[in-house]
């Protein structure tokens, strides 16, 4: 339940293939309305301010610009959607948490992601990024809940993994595990990536594609 994912040499390279292909930002929306046609498999991305979000998508996709990250909490305000060789959808959501915003601003744009959630057929799953330096906090859970009340299939990833020591990053893993193992939309293993060593990565690409249903 809670180790490697059991993927062949075949699956990861096909996956490691399919993400170096071209990846292009395609729009960012502030309104649900302008999402594009659910034509193509969707998998998204959640998680607090300043978690790594754009850092992860840069990393999957081995660009190093193509998701704008930014040391600012709370920049990303829109629903950011990036096109993989025209076969998924890679989806930034704002961030929740503190940001530098209006409190108005603030709930506007998080409910846009809420909505997205709810909204979408086509979105195969959510990926729910926590600081593996911090673990869940109470934002946190809240966003679990919205996850869970949305009905999406989503899993946890811890991000900035070379941050942490060995075995402090086996239990905050452990620790975040069991803290999702009863919620009912849960993913149950937690990812461990590290964005900038690269840590993860490829388990997680080849993940997106199991979802996606992009293996034969």
């Amino acid at each position: 339940m809670s180790g490697e994912p059991a993927f062949t040499d075949d699956e990861l390279e096909a996956a490691r293939v399919l993400f170096a292909r071209p990846a292009v930002f395609a729009l960012g929306v502030a309104k649900i309305e302008g999402l594009p046609p659910p034509d193509l498999p969707e998998v998204a991305f959640a998680g607090r301010s300043n978690v790594g979000k754009s850092s992860l998508i840069n990393g999957l996709t081995g660009r190093k610009d193509l998701a704008r990250a930014s040391n600012e909490p709370g920049r990303t305000r829109e629903v950011n959607v990036f096109v993989l060789d025209e076969k998924i959808r890679l989806v930034d959501l704002p961030g929740y948490g503190w940001a530098k915003a209006s409190r108005t601003e603030v709930k506007r744009f998080q409910n846009l992601g809420r909505a997205y959630l709810r909204g979408r057929p086509n979105l195969k799953r959510a990926y729910l990024l926590i600081d593996a330096r911090h673990g869940l906090k109470k934002v946190d859970a809240e966003a679990l809940d919205a996850l869970d009340q949305a009905a999406v299939s989503y899993q946890v990833v811890l991000t900035k993994a070379d941050k942490v020591k060995p075995a402090d990053l086996e239990t905050v893993r452990a620790q975040t595990l069991a803290a999702i193992s009863k919620r009912p939309a849960a993913f149950p293993r937690v990812a461990v990536t590290s964005s900038e060593k690269g840590t993860g990565l490829a388990e997680l690409r080849a993940e997106i594609l199991a979802a996606c249903g992009l293996f034969e």
